[in-house]
């Protein structure tokens, strides 16, 4: 193998490296659900003839994995590509983040607004904040403290001025690592990808202690 004889080939390598990842991850995720096609239609055979129903159980487990694994690939393949932002003045991020939790309401309440949450409006894109948003308050609802009675993982909009919000999704357990910027499971997954369609809105996120951080610019 050629040494790197600078680091602008080096760059120029891990740029090619990272091309041919993304091609080669899309064309797995298209082979996965190939795979879910056919495991589909022998559900539907096995349904037909009355098969035990330990085997459509298992057959039902493999469709969600297929399905669960191809989805983490096309995350996978939506952080390798650049963000695009289309912002919109008047994105209303407290509007958006009762909307996310209405989402996510389940048996108890598994996440809430803080009443005491600020009102701010920015020149935003909303559709990706708004998948950014859902993806945080879903990593912090896995993330919450246990206990016999679970408490909600409380979200809180706070703004010094218009310039810039903090949004805190708080009640978390302890977390031994940087759940926005690794890969460890689905979850953390789309987590980095939350972050870096914040960081291209010149924002950031991060764990802090046991709280969910991030901070958005919100002037145009």
């Amino acid at each position: 193998m050629k040494a790197l004889t600078s680091k602008a080939e080096d760059r120029e390598t891990l740029q090619d490296l990272g091309r041919a990842s993304i091609q080669i991850v899309h064309d797995l995720k298209n082979q996965l659900n190939g795979l879910k096609l056919y495991a589909t239609f022998l559900r539907r055979r096995i349904e037909k003839s009355e098969r035990p129903e330990d085997e459509q159980d298992t057959i039902a487990k493999l469709i969600a994995g297929l399905d669960r694994a191809a989805s983490d690939l096309a995350t996978i393949v939506e952080y390798g590509r650049q963000i695009e932002l289309k912002k919109q003045p008047g994105f209303e991020v407290q509007k958006v983040l009762r909307t996310v939790c209405s989402s996510l309401d389940g048996p108890g309440a598994q996440i809430i607004m803080d009443p005491s949450s600020d009102s701010v409006q920015g020149d935003l894109d909303p559709l990706k904040l708004t998948d950014a948003f859902k993806w945080i308050s879903i990593g912090a609802i896995k993330h919450r403290q246990a206990g016999e009675e679970q408490a909600p993982v409380s979200i809180k909009i706070s703004a010094a001025n218009d310039q810039q919000a903090t949004i805190e999704w708080s009640g978390l357990q302890k977390i031994d690592h940087d759940p926005f910027h690794s890969f460890v499971g689905s979850e953390e997954i789309r987590l980095a990808l939350a972050a870096k369609i914040i960081e291209a809105h010149g924002g950031s996120a991060k764990l802090a202690e046991d709280r969910f951080v991030v901070q958005l610019p919100l002037s145009g």
